[in-house]
């Protein structure tokens, strides 16, 4: 993934050359963004622009690292609770200098919290076929090979989905291996094959101790319809049981499933992003 450095008075960011689709037209992506002020960050941004507009780039999104897979939104607004375990986070003039440099929204996300009894809902329709279990907390590299190869199937249809390779894949998640709870990783395989159908990745919210109250549900993906909400159902229920206090719904598309599924459990919203996007060429 290539990156440059660049800064320019308070402020500093990497610029990455090779960015996901926008719509079917190719971008760059500015990550890593720090400013002092919403003026020295504007300013910073704004050379960028001009530097990917001379390159023949017409679209340009922020804050990413590069891609979706790594670090990218940034806070909209927040009830001030603690950032939680891997939640992109935001400097207080962040927003002001995207705004000020032409920028704004393509795409916005939200966390909410839940109590684990009230995520529980009724029953899910049954779905013959597919097993359910935790994964056993063996061979994470193998397991983690899977949920790659899964993921990249699942995710390909986002918007500003870009491919990532197994090695890439593996560096971002072997360091929270010794973290893990194996209780609240999920996995649904085909009865018949045992090919993985979808997982759930849920963690702990260790960014607030070592023993935290809360639990995070980090990711879900599948490949049948309908598949996500059994994965959830057993998730919930196992925080029950394990005894949180508190269920993170994280950092979910305010468009989807998923929203609408923790609204109708009264998801509490506590924080908003975005992600932004500037066309160059307007």
């Amino acid at each position: 993934m290539t990156k440059e450095l660049r800064e320019a008075g308070g402020a500093r960011a990497k610029l990455y050359h090779h960015g996901p689709e926008w719509e079917g037209a190719p971008t760059a992506t500015i990550g890593e963004f720090k400013c002092e002020s919403a003026e020295d960050g504007a300013t910073l941004l704004r050379a960028i622009c001009d530097e990917v507009t001379a390159q023949g780039i017409t679209r340009i999104l922020g804050p990413m690292s590069g891609d979706t897979w790594h670090s990218y939104r940034l806070v909209t607004e927040s009830d001030g609770t603690p950032p939680f375990l891997m939640e992109p986070q935001s400097g207080p003039h962040d927003l002001a200098a995207f705004q000020a440099a032409g920028f704004s929204p393509v795409s916005r996300y939200v966390s909410a919290r839940v109590a684990p009894e009230a995520g529980i809902g009724p029953e899910p329709v049954p779905m013959p076929g597919i097993e359910i279990a935790n994964w056993d907390g063996s061979a994470p590299e193998a397991h983690f090979a899977e949920v790659h190869a899964l993921s990249t199937r699942a995710f390909a249809g986002n918007a500003f989905y870009q491919p990532i390779g197994l090695d890439a894949f593996l560096a971002l998640y072997m360091p929270f291996v010794p973290l893990l709870k194996p209780d609240l990783i999920f996995t649904a395989r085909d009865t018949d094959s045992g090919a993985l159908q979808g997982y759930l990745f849920g963690i702990p919210n260790y960014g607030h101790g070592a023993s935290p109250d809360t639990v995070i549900l980090k990711t879900y993906a599948s490949l049948r319809h309908g598949l996500g909400h059994h994965l959830a159902q057993a998730f919930h229920l196992r925080a029950r049981d394990l005894g949180y206090a508190q269920v993170i719904h994280a950092l979910i598309h305010e468009d989807n499933a998923s929203a609408d599924r923790s609204r109708r459990h009264g998801g509490e919203v506590f924080r908003r992003y975005a992600l932004m996007g500037r066309v160059l060429d307007d």
